[in-house]
């Protein structure tokens, strides 16, 4: 089956790449620099380098996508540098029979409980406003590394989803996934039946995620939208998360919000936490949002996350503009208490080429109201300069200070070309 597959990808990808109609994509380099203390007086600096490639090969209904990273430090290489990391690469058949879309290779998942990459095969089938998507594959390895799986009963991940907005004003979704993770095998000393140390190889039990998910959207244009999800665990036979929220705009100027979360943590069956007994958390919130005009307004926002034997309130206020926000947050109460004011501008000049923008941000926390207050300032400021539509550079300079990282400044540098061509 393994080789059926690779050679259906290789041969389709081949007639793709060889014979292109239009080649797009982008390409980026970063640089970020940072200086690390091993202690007092003694440190490293550091150049981390990020080489970029998003290319997409189309033909008709065909496309090839990948999208790859290389990353190392010029100055001083780090353990595994240089590191390619594979985020995609996949072949893409679209509209096939009018009804069918096709991925196969590593390729994106997008499911609440478990998302990130997978090597395999996703399959959508649309009609109307209907769809249905199922897929199957197995685990990427660490670090997005140019191989598959080995582990092929163990280490896989299986779903579907069925979608529609068929009923007026609604979007409805329902999915199913499992996802497996492959223990890692390792030797651990253990006693004998004579009390002598030796060395025994742990293999545990594969671990898994195993759930039913609901999402239902309610959008009522310029009156009222609500949103809902709820995450059912199959393997612990209980709920995992509910989510609510909605917006009310019907008054003229002034919207209103709430926001619920009924979240239990999520743990892999057959983990050694599974024996744990963990709380289970609420989260409320009620906010609204006051428009001077169509570039001015003002938000608040105040929360309250419940415990299981203690609470948990925080609360913000915000100004936004065109030009930039302002706002304020406080947290207090069990998770700790926090005030934090941050100052964020940007405005683009001469049509887009050139984007100044620059952040400050300050921030005083403690775990417990006995505890010394701790403090931290934070400074960003850049610019994005695009002297063409195809080519743009970023530099920004970072800045923070607190007990910990002490006049820490780091320096970001990204250039990015985009291109598109056909044949």
């Amino acid at each position: 089956m393994k080789r059926i597959l690779y050679l259906f990808f290789f041969f389709i990808s081949f007639l793709v790449s060889a014979f292109p109609q239009n080649l797009n994509g982008r390409i980026s380099s970063s640089y970020y620099t940072f200086e690390r203390f091993d202690s007092a007086s003694s440190s490293e600096k550091h150049i981390r380098a990020f080489q970029s490639v998003i290319l997409n090969l189309n033909k008709n209904n065909f496309s090839l996508r990948t999208f790859l990273n290389l990353e190392h430090d010029i100055i001083n290489p780090q353990l595994g540098d240089p590191r390619l990391r594979l985020y995609n690469f996949y072949l893409e058949g679209r509209d096939l029979l009018k009804a069918f879309t096709i991925k196969l290779g590593r390729q994106p998942l997008f499911n609440s409980v478990a998302a990130g990459l997978f090597d395999g095969i996703n399959i959508d089938y649309r009609k109307d406003s209907w769809l249905l998507t199922g897929y199957y594959g197995f685990n990427v390895p660490a670090y997005q590394k140019f191989k598959i799986s080995s582990g092929w009963n163990n280490d896989f991940i299986a779903g579907g989803k069925f979608s529609t907005s068929a009923i007026n004003n609604f979007f409805i979704s329902l999915e199913y996934i499992n996802k497996n993770f492959k223990p890692q095998e390792y030797w651990a000393t253990r006693l004998d039946a004579d009390l002598n140390p030796i060395q025994v190889l742990i293999r545990n039990n594969s671990n898994q995620f195993q759930f039913l998910s609901a999402y239902v959207i309610y959008n009522l244009e310029n009156v009222i939208t609500f949103d809902s999800r709820y995450n059912y665990d199959l393997n612990f036979k209980q709920t995992s998360r509910f989510e609510l929220s909605g917006t009310y705009e019907q008054l003229e100027n002034i919207h209103f919000t709430a926001y619920y979360n009924y979240r239990a943590p999520l743990i892999r069956y057959n983990s050694i936490f599974s024996v744990f007994d963990y709380g289970n958390t609420q989260e409320y919130e009620l906010g609204a949002d006051y428009f001077f005009n169509k570039s001015v307004w003002f938000s608040a926002r105040y929360g309250n996350v419940k415990y299981r034997d203690d609470n948990s309130q925080r609360a913000s206020l915000g100004l936004n503009t065109d030009f930039g926000s302002i706002s304020y947050r406080k947290t207090f109460g069990y998770s700790g208490e926090l005030d934090a004011l941050s100052l964020y501008s940007a405005r683009s000049f001469f049509e887009g080429i050139f984007t100044p923008s620059a952040g400050i941000s300050y921030t005083s926390y403690r775990l417990a109201a006995g505890d010394q207050k701790n403090n931290l300032t934070t400074i960003l400021a850049g610019f994005n300069y695009r002297p063409f539509r195809i080519l743009s550079f970023d530099l920004q300079g970072q800045y923070m200070d607190n007990k910990i990282y002490r006049n820490d400044f780091r320096i970001f540098l990204k250039a990015n070309y985009w291109f598109n061509t056909n044949f």
